[in-house]
């Protein structure tokens, strides 16, 4: 499609519109985690309970990524944005103002349903909107915020718990959210295409599957549902993943293209992402809570330590393209992953009374290896697409890393879970408990990245090599 002409006005702005939509999305992310513990006290609820918090918002955003294209084709990209933007705001000030867990959890559903469309949504107005010429330096200007969002968020939403309450990591995106509301309907080009028919079948069938392995492990890390309950949600996610699977080679126009299943590269890449998140998408929500409940650090406190983590990922940037380049993504992410799995279990050993100097090494040396570990992966997974399989595939991708993150969250918290109860049931001190059960919980996730590098034992030495020529493409 050729470029829409923007006036100077809407060309200046856009690109700050999508980025503060971004900042919003990211620092929702991170500010929550940090106030975890204080908002199980003021909900009557265990930290250890509160998962459900991180994994109902991470569904919705991956339930309805792919619904998102179609959406601002249907409707146009200024309606879908600014709506959006609506939803995300309304649900925030929900949030804030739960009383009960189940109802914060409604809440972030809603915040979820905005949350899901505002980047693919953003992306795909400047996608069309931008000229070529000028896409990458508004790509790479969008994508500050979201290295700016996790860098602060863990502080603030620790100084904002400590200071006022936890109501206001979800109060502070209403200035943000009102501004971006008046942006977007003054400023955001109004885009619609002709679109293919949108595969619901497909859609329902993918979506049934998500909630039914997510409602699986949530009740079996809560222990909500009783086993023969558990076993048949499972397995009635799994078979719901099974029949798209063979609903796509029937219908003219399936969710996400079949060929992509062809490619090499695309297959391990995605199945790498699932598998190795399982275990180190878990770690944004444990270690905040580690270092609170665990090892009774103050949220403002616990807050700086995680910014650490992201100093790491942050650092690594300047290295993955060279390092990838130097060993090819075989060698590169069978390396990796071991060093990511051992980090993950080495927090099983840092003492009750570690060192502040170590236990911000320890975090940020995993902040490298982690990003490290998804920047690779990524790459890999679109190396090799070309124009007919991008838009499905990066779509999937999307999906398929927003679904790993809340299996990751839910099967840490299952862990945590399995152990605290056990411990409980043994000792006679609970924070005895609880810390012995963090430090279990970390070999186990520790131990599921490690075994994910058996993935990567597929890829040929081949693979992956225009990516690794070119250095990975822009993550937003």
């Amino acid at each position: 499609m050729a470029e829409k002409t923007l006036d100077p006005s809407t060309r200046r702005i856009l690109p700050w519109l999508v980025a503060v939509a971004f900042f919003m999305q990211t620092l929702d992310s991170t500010i929550l985690n940090t106030a975890l513990p204080s908002m199980a006290r003021s909900l009557g609820e265990s930290p250890l309970r509160m998962q459900s918090v991180v994994v109902s918002y991470m569904l919705t955003v991956a339930l309805l990524i792919p619904a998102s294209g179609f959406l601002a084709d249907r409707f146009g990209t200024r309606r879908v944005f600014a709506t959006a933007i609506v939803l995300f705001t309304v649900g925030s000030v929900t949030c804030a103002a739960a009383r009960t867990l189940n109802e914060l959890v409604l809440a972030r559903v809603l915040q979820g349903v905005g949350g899901s469309l505002l980047l693919p949504v953003g992306r795909l107005t400047i996608l069309k909107a931008v000229p070529r010429s000028e896409l990458l330096s508004v790509l790479a200007f969008v994508t500050i915020p979201g290295l700016i969002g996790p860098l602060v968020g863990p502080t603030l939403g620790g100084i904002l718990v400590e200071t006022l309450s936890w109501h206001w990591i979800f109060l502070i995106n209403v200035p943000m959210g009102v501004l971006g509301t008046a942006l977007a309907l003054k400023y955001m080009p109004e885009i619609r295409e002709e679109r293919t028919p949108f595969d619901w079948l497909g859609f329902i069938l993918v979506g049934v599957g998500m909630v039914g392995i997510s409602v699986s492990l949530e009740a079996f890390a809560e222990g909500s549902m009783p086993k023969g309950g558990t076993t048949i949600t499972l397995v009635l996610g799994l078979a719901s993943f099974a029949a798209y699977v063979l609903h796509q080679t029937r219908v003219p126009y399936p969710l996400f293209h079949p060929g992509l299943w062809r490619i090499h590269s695309f297959s391990v890449g995605l199945a790498g992402n699932l598998f190795a998140r399982l275990g180190s998408g878990a770690m944004p929500y444990l270690s905040p809570l580690f270092l609170q409940v665990g090892l009774g650090k103050p949220p403002t406190v616990a807050g700086m330590f995680m910014a650490f983590a992201v100093l790491g990922a942050m650092g690594s940037k300047i290295i993955v393209e060279k390092l990838v380049a130097r060993l090819g993504y075989r060698r590169f992410l069978l390396t990796n992953t071991a060093l990511l799995g051992i980090t993950m279990m080495g927090f099983a050993w840092l003492p009750e009374d570690v060192s502040a100097v170590r236990l911000a090494a320890h975090l940020f040396i995993f902040g490298i290896f982690n990003s490290l570990q998804f920047s690779s992966m990524n790459t890999l997974t679109l190396s090799e697409l070309d124009g007919e399989t991008a838009s499905s595939g990066n779509s999937l991708l999307s999906m398929i890393m927003q679904l790993s993150m809340s299996f990751g969250v839910a099967s840490g918290a299952a862990i945590l879970s399995a152990f605290a109860r056990g411990d409980a049931a043994r000792a006679s001190v609970q924070e005895v408990s609880v810390l012995h059960a963090f430090q279990n919980t970390y070999i186990c996730v520790g131990l599921l990245a490690l075994l994910s590098s058996l993935v990567f034992w597929q890829l040929s030495e081949k693979d992956g090599a225009p990516a690794s020529a070119e250095g990975p493409p822009s993550e937003l």
